[in-house]
């Protein structure tokens, strides 16, 4: 079984391992799996471009203009990193809630994450597309790795299992494109996950709106923060696949209220409970219960 710790110890770099692995299990051709890779940042890069030009509201009218809108915006921070980051992790989820066309990374309610850190770091330094391909390579094993010990779906396991499984995958794959060993990636991946644990799932109404895309945006600038301290040499203390231990134990004593079932969390306030209540063509009574509306 594929562990963390195999990819910490791999020889440099990681992803070169992994893809050798990877051959070995298909029987594909090293130069199909990179073209397939480079194909899915293609589509990355489509979706962000999507979405950072439109402000079209989701089917909900929840989301759809956070992205243009940050992008937009005056840097009131100076921090054009940070900026771009959110806004790309942004844009790609926007998308996926306008039925747009997005690469799960490893889910569509997480598919902002890594391409919000990983094309947002690349660009932000004028790294080629080409150069992503390894990382993005690393960072589906980092994914595959954890997967075989662990649920990847809010579902199953929460959103820590959801996107911090994608911010791990994101912080090794920056990691890896700025020259980070493999050990180092590794403890990217760890770090970014162990601050992800006790995260529940808790969308608004059932769909992977809210608090889903400024959730990405946030856990693609802490993908980044994970891969800034694993550069520094900075390592997770509990080591890699303990730590992906500790966020399955967590998961399985999680109440399904708060996986993905819009029982608990922000689906349940107030506000959470009306948009809820409009989309299935109801609205709330006095008494705080339910009164069926005709759909329009």
């Amino acid at each position: 079984m594929l562990t963390l710790t195999d990819l910490m110890n791999a020889p440099a770099p990681a992803s070169g391992w992994v893809l050798a692995q990877d051959c070995e299990e298909t029987g594909l051709d090293p130069a199909d799996i990179r073209a397939e890779m480079a194909r899915r940042i293609g589509e990355m890069r489509a979706s962000i471009e999507r979405g950072l030009s439109s402000d079209a509201k989701s089917i909900t009218g929840m989301v759809g203009w956070n992205a243009k809108g940050l992008w937009d915006a005056p840097d009131a921070l100076n921090a054009p990193l940070i900026r771009r980051v959110q806004a790309y992790a942004m844009a790609v989820n926007e998308e996926n809630a306008r039925m747009g066309r997005i690469v799960a990374a490893p889910t569509a309610g997480s598919a902002g994450t890594i391409p919000g850190a990983l094309l947002g770091v690349a660009d932000h330094l004028g790294i080629p597309d080409e150069r992503l391909v390894d990382p993005m390579i690393l960072a589906a094993g980092v994914g595959k790795a954890i997967s075989k010990r662990m649920f990847i779906s809010g579902a199953a396991g929460g959103c820590q299992a959801e996107i911090g499984s994608s911010a791990a995958m994101a912080a090794a794959a920056v990691t890896e494109l700025l020259g980070g060993s493999p050990r180092a990636c590794i403890h990217a991946a760890s770090l970014a996950l162990m601050n992800t644990i006790g995260l529940v799932c808790d969308p608004v109404g059932g769909y992977v709106e809210v608090p889903c895309v400024s959730r990405n945006a946030f856990f693609a600038v802490h993908a980044v923060s994970a891969a800034q301290l694993a550069l520094a040499q900075l390592e997770s203390f509990i080591p890699p696949d303990e730590v992906v231990g500790a966020m399955a134990q967590v998961g399985r004593m999680m109440p399904a209220q708060l996986r993905e079932t819009a029982e608990g969390g922000l689906a349940q306030t107030p506000t959470g409970l009306a948009v809820t209540a409009r989309m299935e063509g109801r609205q709330p009574d006095e008494g705080g219960g339910m009164i069926e509306l005709p759909m329009a």
